[in-house]
């Protein structure tokens, strides 16, 4: 299924098979995160989320269906991804990371991406990766934005008008703030409440999988 790929990368289409990856957060933006990585030839892979799937999740996250609300988002996610590629092992885990079991999060994988919204998880996720020089990158916010090509992917000291991303930003020393991170230059058009439309969260998603990817092929696996 991946000759397209292979025209284009050849045989280090191996690299991405036996990269080992876990997304955090298989909503909006990490659901198509997913969704870019299966397609693109990764096969090892973790994905933690403890949510089920809502009504109020089907104007923006690809994994969710009328037919199947109120299932586990992990669940859904892992038999979506199997239905493209079979090949794929994935492990889920549905339970919300804090301090106390972050060690899920360790130097065996390639690379770790964070599309949760928890704000206190994503500093802990920062500053663990960093000190045990694991591989991360991280999603700012993605509400309340409608131009997608305002999304980009710089160090979190470059952010600016993403009031997700300053809060992380001033909470952390500045030794962190070289942490890759997916944000949005946009203003956000409203304040107090959080609204999306669904090419934001999936571009966002789309340019983090490549990023990944392109990451994964300029190393030594």
């Amino acid at each position: 299924m991946f000759e397209r790929i292979k025209l284009l990368i050849g045989e280090n289409i191996t690299k991405l098979h036996q990269a080992k990856i876990m997304i955090i957060g298989i909503g909006g933006v990490g659901g198509y995160v997913l969704e870019c990585l299966v397609r693109s030839g990764i096969e090892n892979l973790t994905i933690i989320d403890f949510d089920k799937i809502e009504l109020s999740n089907l104007n923006r996250q690809i994994i969710s269906s009328i037919d199947v609300l109120d299932n586990y988002k992990v669940d859904v996610a892992k038999n979506r991804a199997l239905t493209i590629n079979s090949k794929c092992q994935i492990k889920t885990i549905k339970e919300a990371l804090t301090n106390e079991n972050l060690d899920v999060v360790k130097n065996d994988y390639d690379y770790i991406i964070d599309a949760c919204d928890d704000v206190k998880l994503k500093i802990a996720l920062i500053k663990y990766c960093q000190d045990n020089e694991i591989n991360l990158i991280s999603c700012m916010g993605t509400a309340n934005k409608v131009e997608p090509e305002k999304l980009m992917i710089t160090t979190l000291n470059k952010t600016y008008n993403d009031p997700l991303a300053k809060k992380i930003r001033t909470s952390l020393p500045k030794k962190y703030l070289k942490t890759k991170v997916l944000w949005s230059s946009e203003v956000p058009i409203i304040k107090g409440c959080l609204g999306t439309f669904c090419a934001i969260p999936m571009v966002a998603g789309a340019m983090i999988a490549q990023y990944v990817i392109n990451e994964l092929l300029k190393s030594k696996l």
